[in-house]
Order: C-alpha cells, then structure tokens, then sequence
C-alpha cells in the first residue's frame, strides 16, 4: 500500500480572524494564541531604519536592503520605529505595527526633522476630554504645569505666577543648565542654535543635543500614544503638533540625553559619526535606565495634579455587542 505524503497546512498569522484561533484538519489540531501588544514598559526603545525595503515576509516583519539580504525586527517588542531617508513600506507592515503597538515615525537623516508620524496605539476618548479639560481651563492648567516644573528641577515652582511666569523661568534656567552642563564635559557652548535646513552647518555640540533630543522625543510620544493621550495637547509647550511630547521629554531630558549628547561632543568618535553615536548610546541608556518604565507612570502622576477626576461615559452610551478582549498592551492599544 502506497504511503500518503501528509498535506502542508499553510496559516497567515495576521489574517485571522479570532474565531480561527483553532484550525482543525484531519488528525492534527492547531492553536493559535491571539495576537497582543506588549505593554510599553517591557519593550526595547527604539529602531533605526536606512535605505531598506520593510515589509512582512512569512509572518515576520523583515528589512530587505538593496542586496536582497533580509534582516528580522522582532517589531512587537519595539516601542518606535524610526524610518530615515530612503526607507519603505508595505501596507502589510503598517498594518501588523499597528497591530502590536509600535509606533512608526518618519524622520529626517539623522533623526532631527520629523515628516510625519503613525499613531500606534489610538488614543481613547475618555483619555482625550481629560487630557483637554486640564488644558482648556487656566487652573488647572496652572496646576499640571507647576507639577511639570517640580517634577523637571526638583523644587516647587514660584507661588503666584502663570504659566507664561512660568515658562519664562523655566527658559532662564534651562539656559543656565546647558551652560553648567557644558563647562562640566569641556565643551565649546554657544547656546541653542541649530538650523534643520542647513544642518551640517552646525556646532558639533548642537548636532548631538538634537539628534539626542529627537530620540527622546519619539519615546516620548511611543508613551503618549500608548496611554491614550493626544501628542498635540500640551500645557507648557502649545500649537505645535508634538506640544505634549515636548512638555513630556523635558522632564527626562536633563537627566538622560543632555549629559550623553555633551559627552560624545566633547570625545567624538573616529570610527562613525556623531550622530550615530548619539543614537547608539542614547538606545543602550534608555534600556539601562528603564526610562519606558516611567514614561506613561510620568505622564498619570502630571495629569493627576490636576485633582479632577476623567470624565465619566456618557449616560446614552451602548455597550458594545462583542467586547474588546483583554489585552496585554498600555490602554491606548486597539484590539482585534
């Protein structure tokens, strides 16, 4: 009697439905878990991608380059993506970072301009009017912009000033910090000066400070996004479509990417450039500090100066037929 050669079954992870979690076929079952975000803390901060071709390949999110040769991104533990001049992307790979949560920026050479961004998680309602209503209203805007100030220098903020007081303080001592920072590591500082458009016109020291900046800024709004809030709505910085990631990194960025960025522009390597350097060592600290551990525990305790409480569903909501199953990842998340 001839043996029969076992038919292949062939499954596309991504396309399921979740009622196809259990495929059956003939003498062998197949189970399938759902596919979960990861919460923000417990991923690696960030990836750089130049010149390659991302798409998803045999389930797995893969970067060809030029050669044809493919490189796996283990994208569901990555928080941000970074894509430099040159990079692509399929329609699948958007869709499966998405999926898991990872947020997809478009940036310049160097990580300092940001083109555009994808909103990874999709932030809640709930999230938006308590985020807009600590905004919209002068005290208790005052309120989250002095703890801001607290939580950034240490101390309480002056009593009986606004927030434009506030920000002109602010200004003062930041300028002063950069000044301490820089005679600290024996670095040439002129100031805060650089110009995107003309960029390697500028000071080395300049150079570092914004690529390290900008690294800082995308893990920033990784958070932001995770936790459901909206990057635009800021209460120091405002206007500006990352007024919120700003306001966010800044009370980090004195304490990680600023020290590093004077470092490496006081001892510039021979062997790659600057910025490169700066991105390099900007990824292994925030993994060492743990800094996406803090981030949206940062983001909760600033909001909660406030002392509002979020608004409350709406009495003439419907709750949804089939509910969301519960997931792993931050709030901010969406699920299948």
């Amino acid at each position: 009697m001839a043996s029969v050669t076992p038919k292949p079954l062939v499954v596309d992870y991504y396309s399921l439905k979740e009622s196809d979690y259990l495929i059956k076929e003939k003498d062998f079952t197949v189970i399938l878990p759902p596919l979960k975000p990861l919460p923000i803390k417990d991923r690696v901060s960030m990836v750089f991608i130049q010149y390659g071709q991302i798409d998803v390949l045999d389930g797995a999110f893969v970067v060809i380059d030029q050669n044809g040769i493919r490189t796996h991104i283990p994208v569901g533990s990555v928080a941000c993506l970074m894509l430099e001049t040159g990079t692509r992307i399929s329609h699948q790979a958007i869709r499966l970072a998405a999926e898991v949560g990872t947020l997809i920026l478009w940036i310049g050479d160097g990580g300092v301009r940001l083109y555009s961004a994808g909103q990874a998680g999709g932030a809640r309602a709930d999230k938006l009017l308590y985020q807009a209503k600590l905004a919209l209203d002068d005290d208790l805007r005052l309120k989250v912009v002095r703890k801001m100030y607290e939580m950034r220098f240490k101390e309480k903020a002056p009593e009986r000033r606004s927030v434009d007081q506030l920000r002109g303080i602010e200004g003062a001592r930041v300028r002063e910090i950069y000044k301490l920072l820089a005679q600290q590591y024996g670095v040439d500082w002129q100031g805060r000066n650089y110009d995107i458009s003309e960029w390697d016109k500028g000071d080395l020291p300049n150079r570092c400070m914004s690529t390290a900046t900008s690294c800082l800024h995308g893990l920033a709004e990784a958070g932001i996004l995770a936790a459901g809030y909206a990057p635009a709505i800021g209460f120091i910085h405002t206007g500006k479509a990352q007024s919120f990631v700003y306001d966010v990194a800044d009370i980090f960025k004195f304490d990680t990417v600023v020290p590093l960025a004077f470092n490496i522009a006081a001892h510039p390597p021979k062997d790659q450039t600057p910025e490169r350097a700066v991105r390099l060592a900007c990824r292994d600290m925030f993994r060492r500090t743990g800094l996406l551990d803090k981030i949206i525990p940062t983001i909760e305790e600033v909001l909660a100066a406030g002392e509002i409480k979020p608004p409350e569903p709406f009495p003439e909501n419907i709750p949804p037929a089939i509910p969301n199953p519960v997931s792993l990842g931050d709030v901010g998340h969406k699920t299948k």
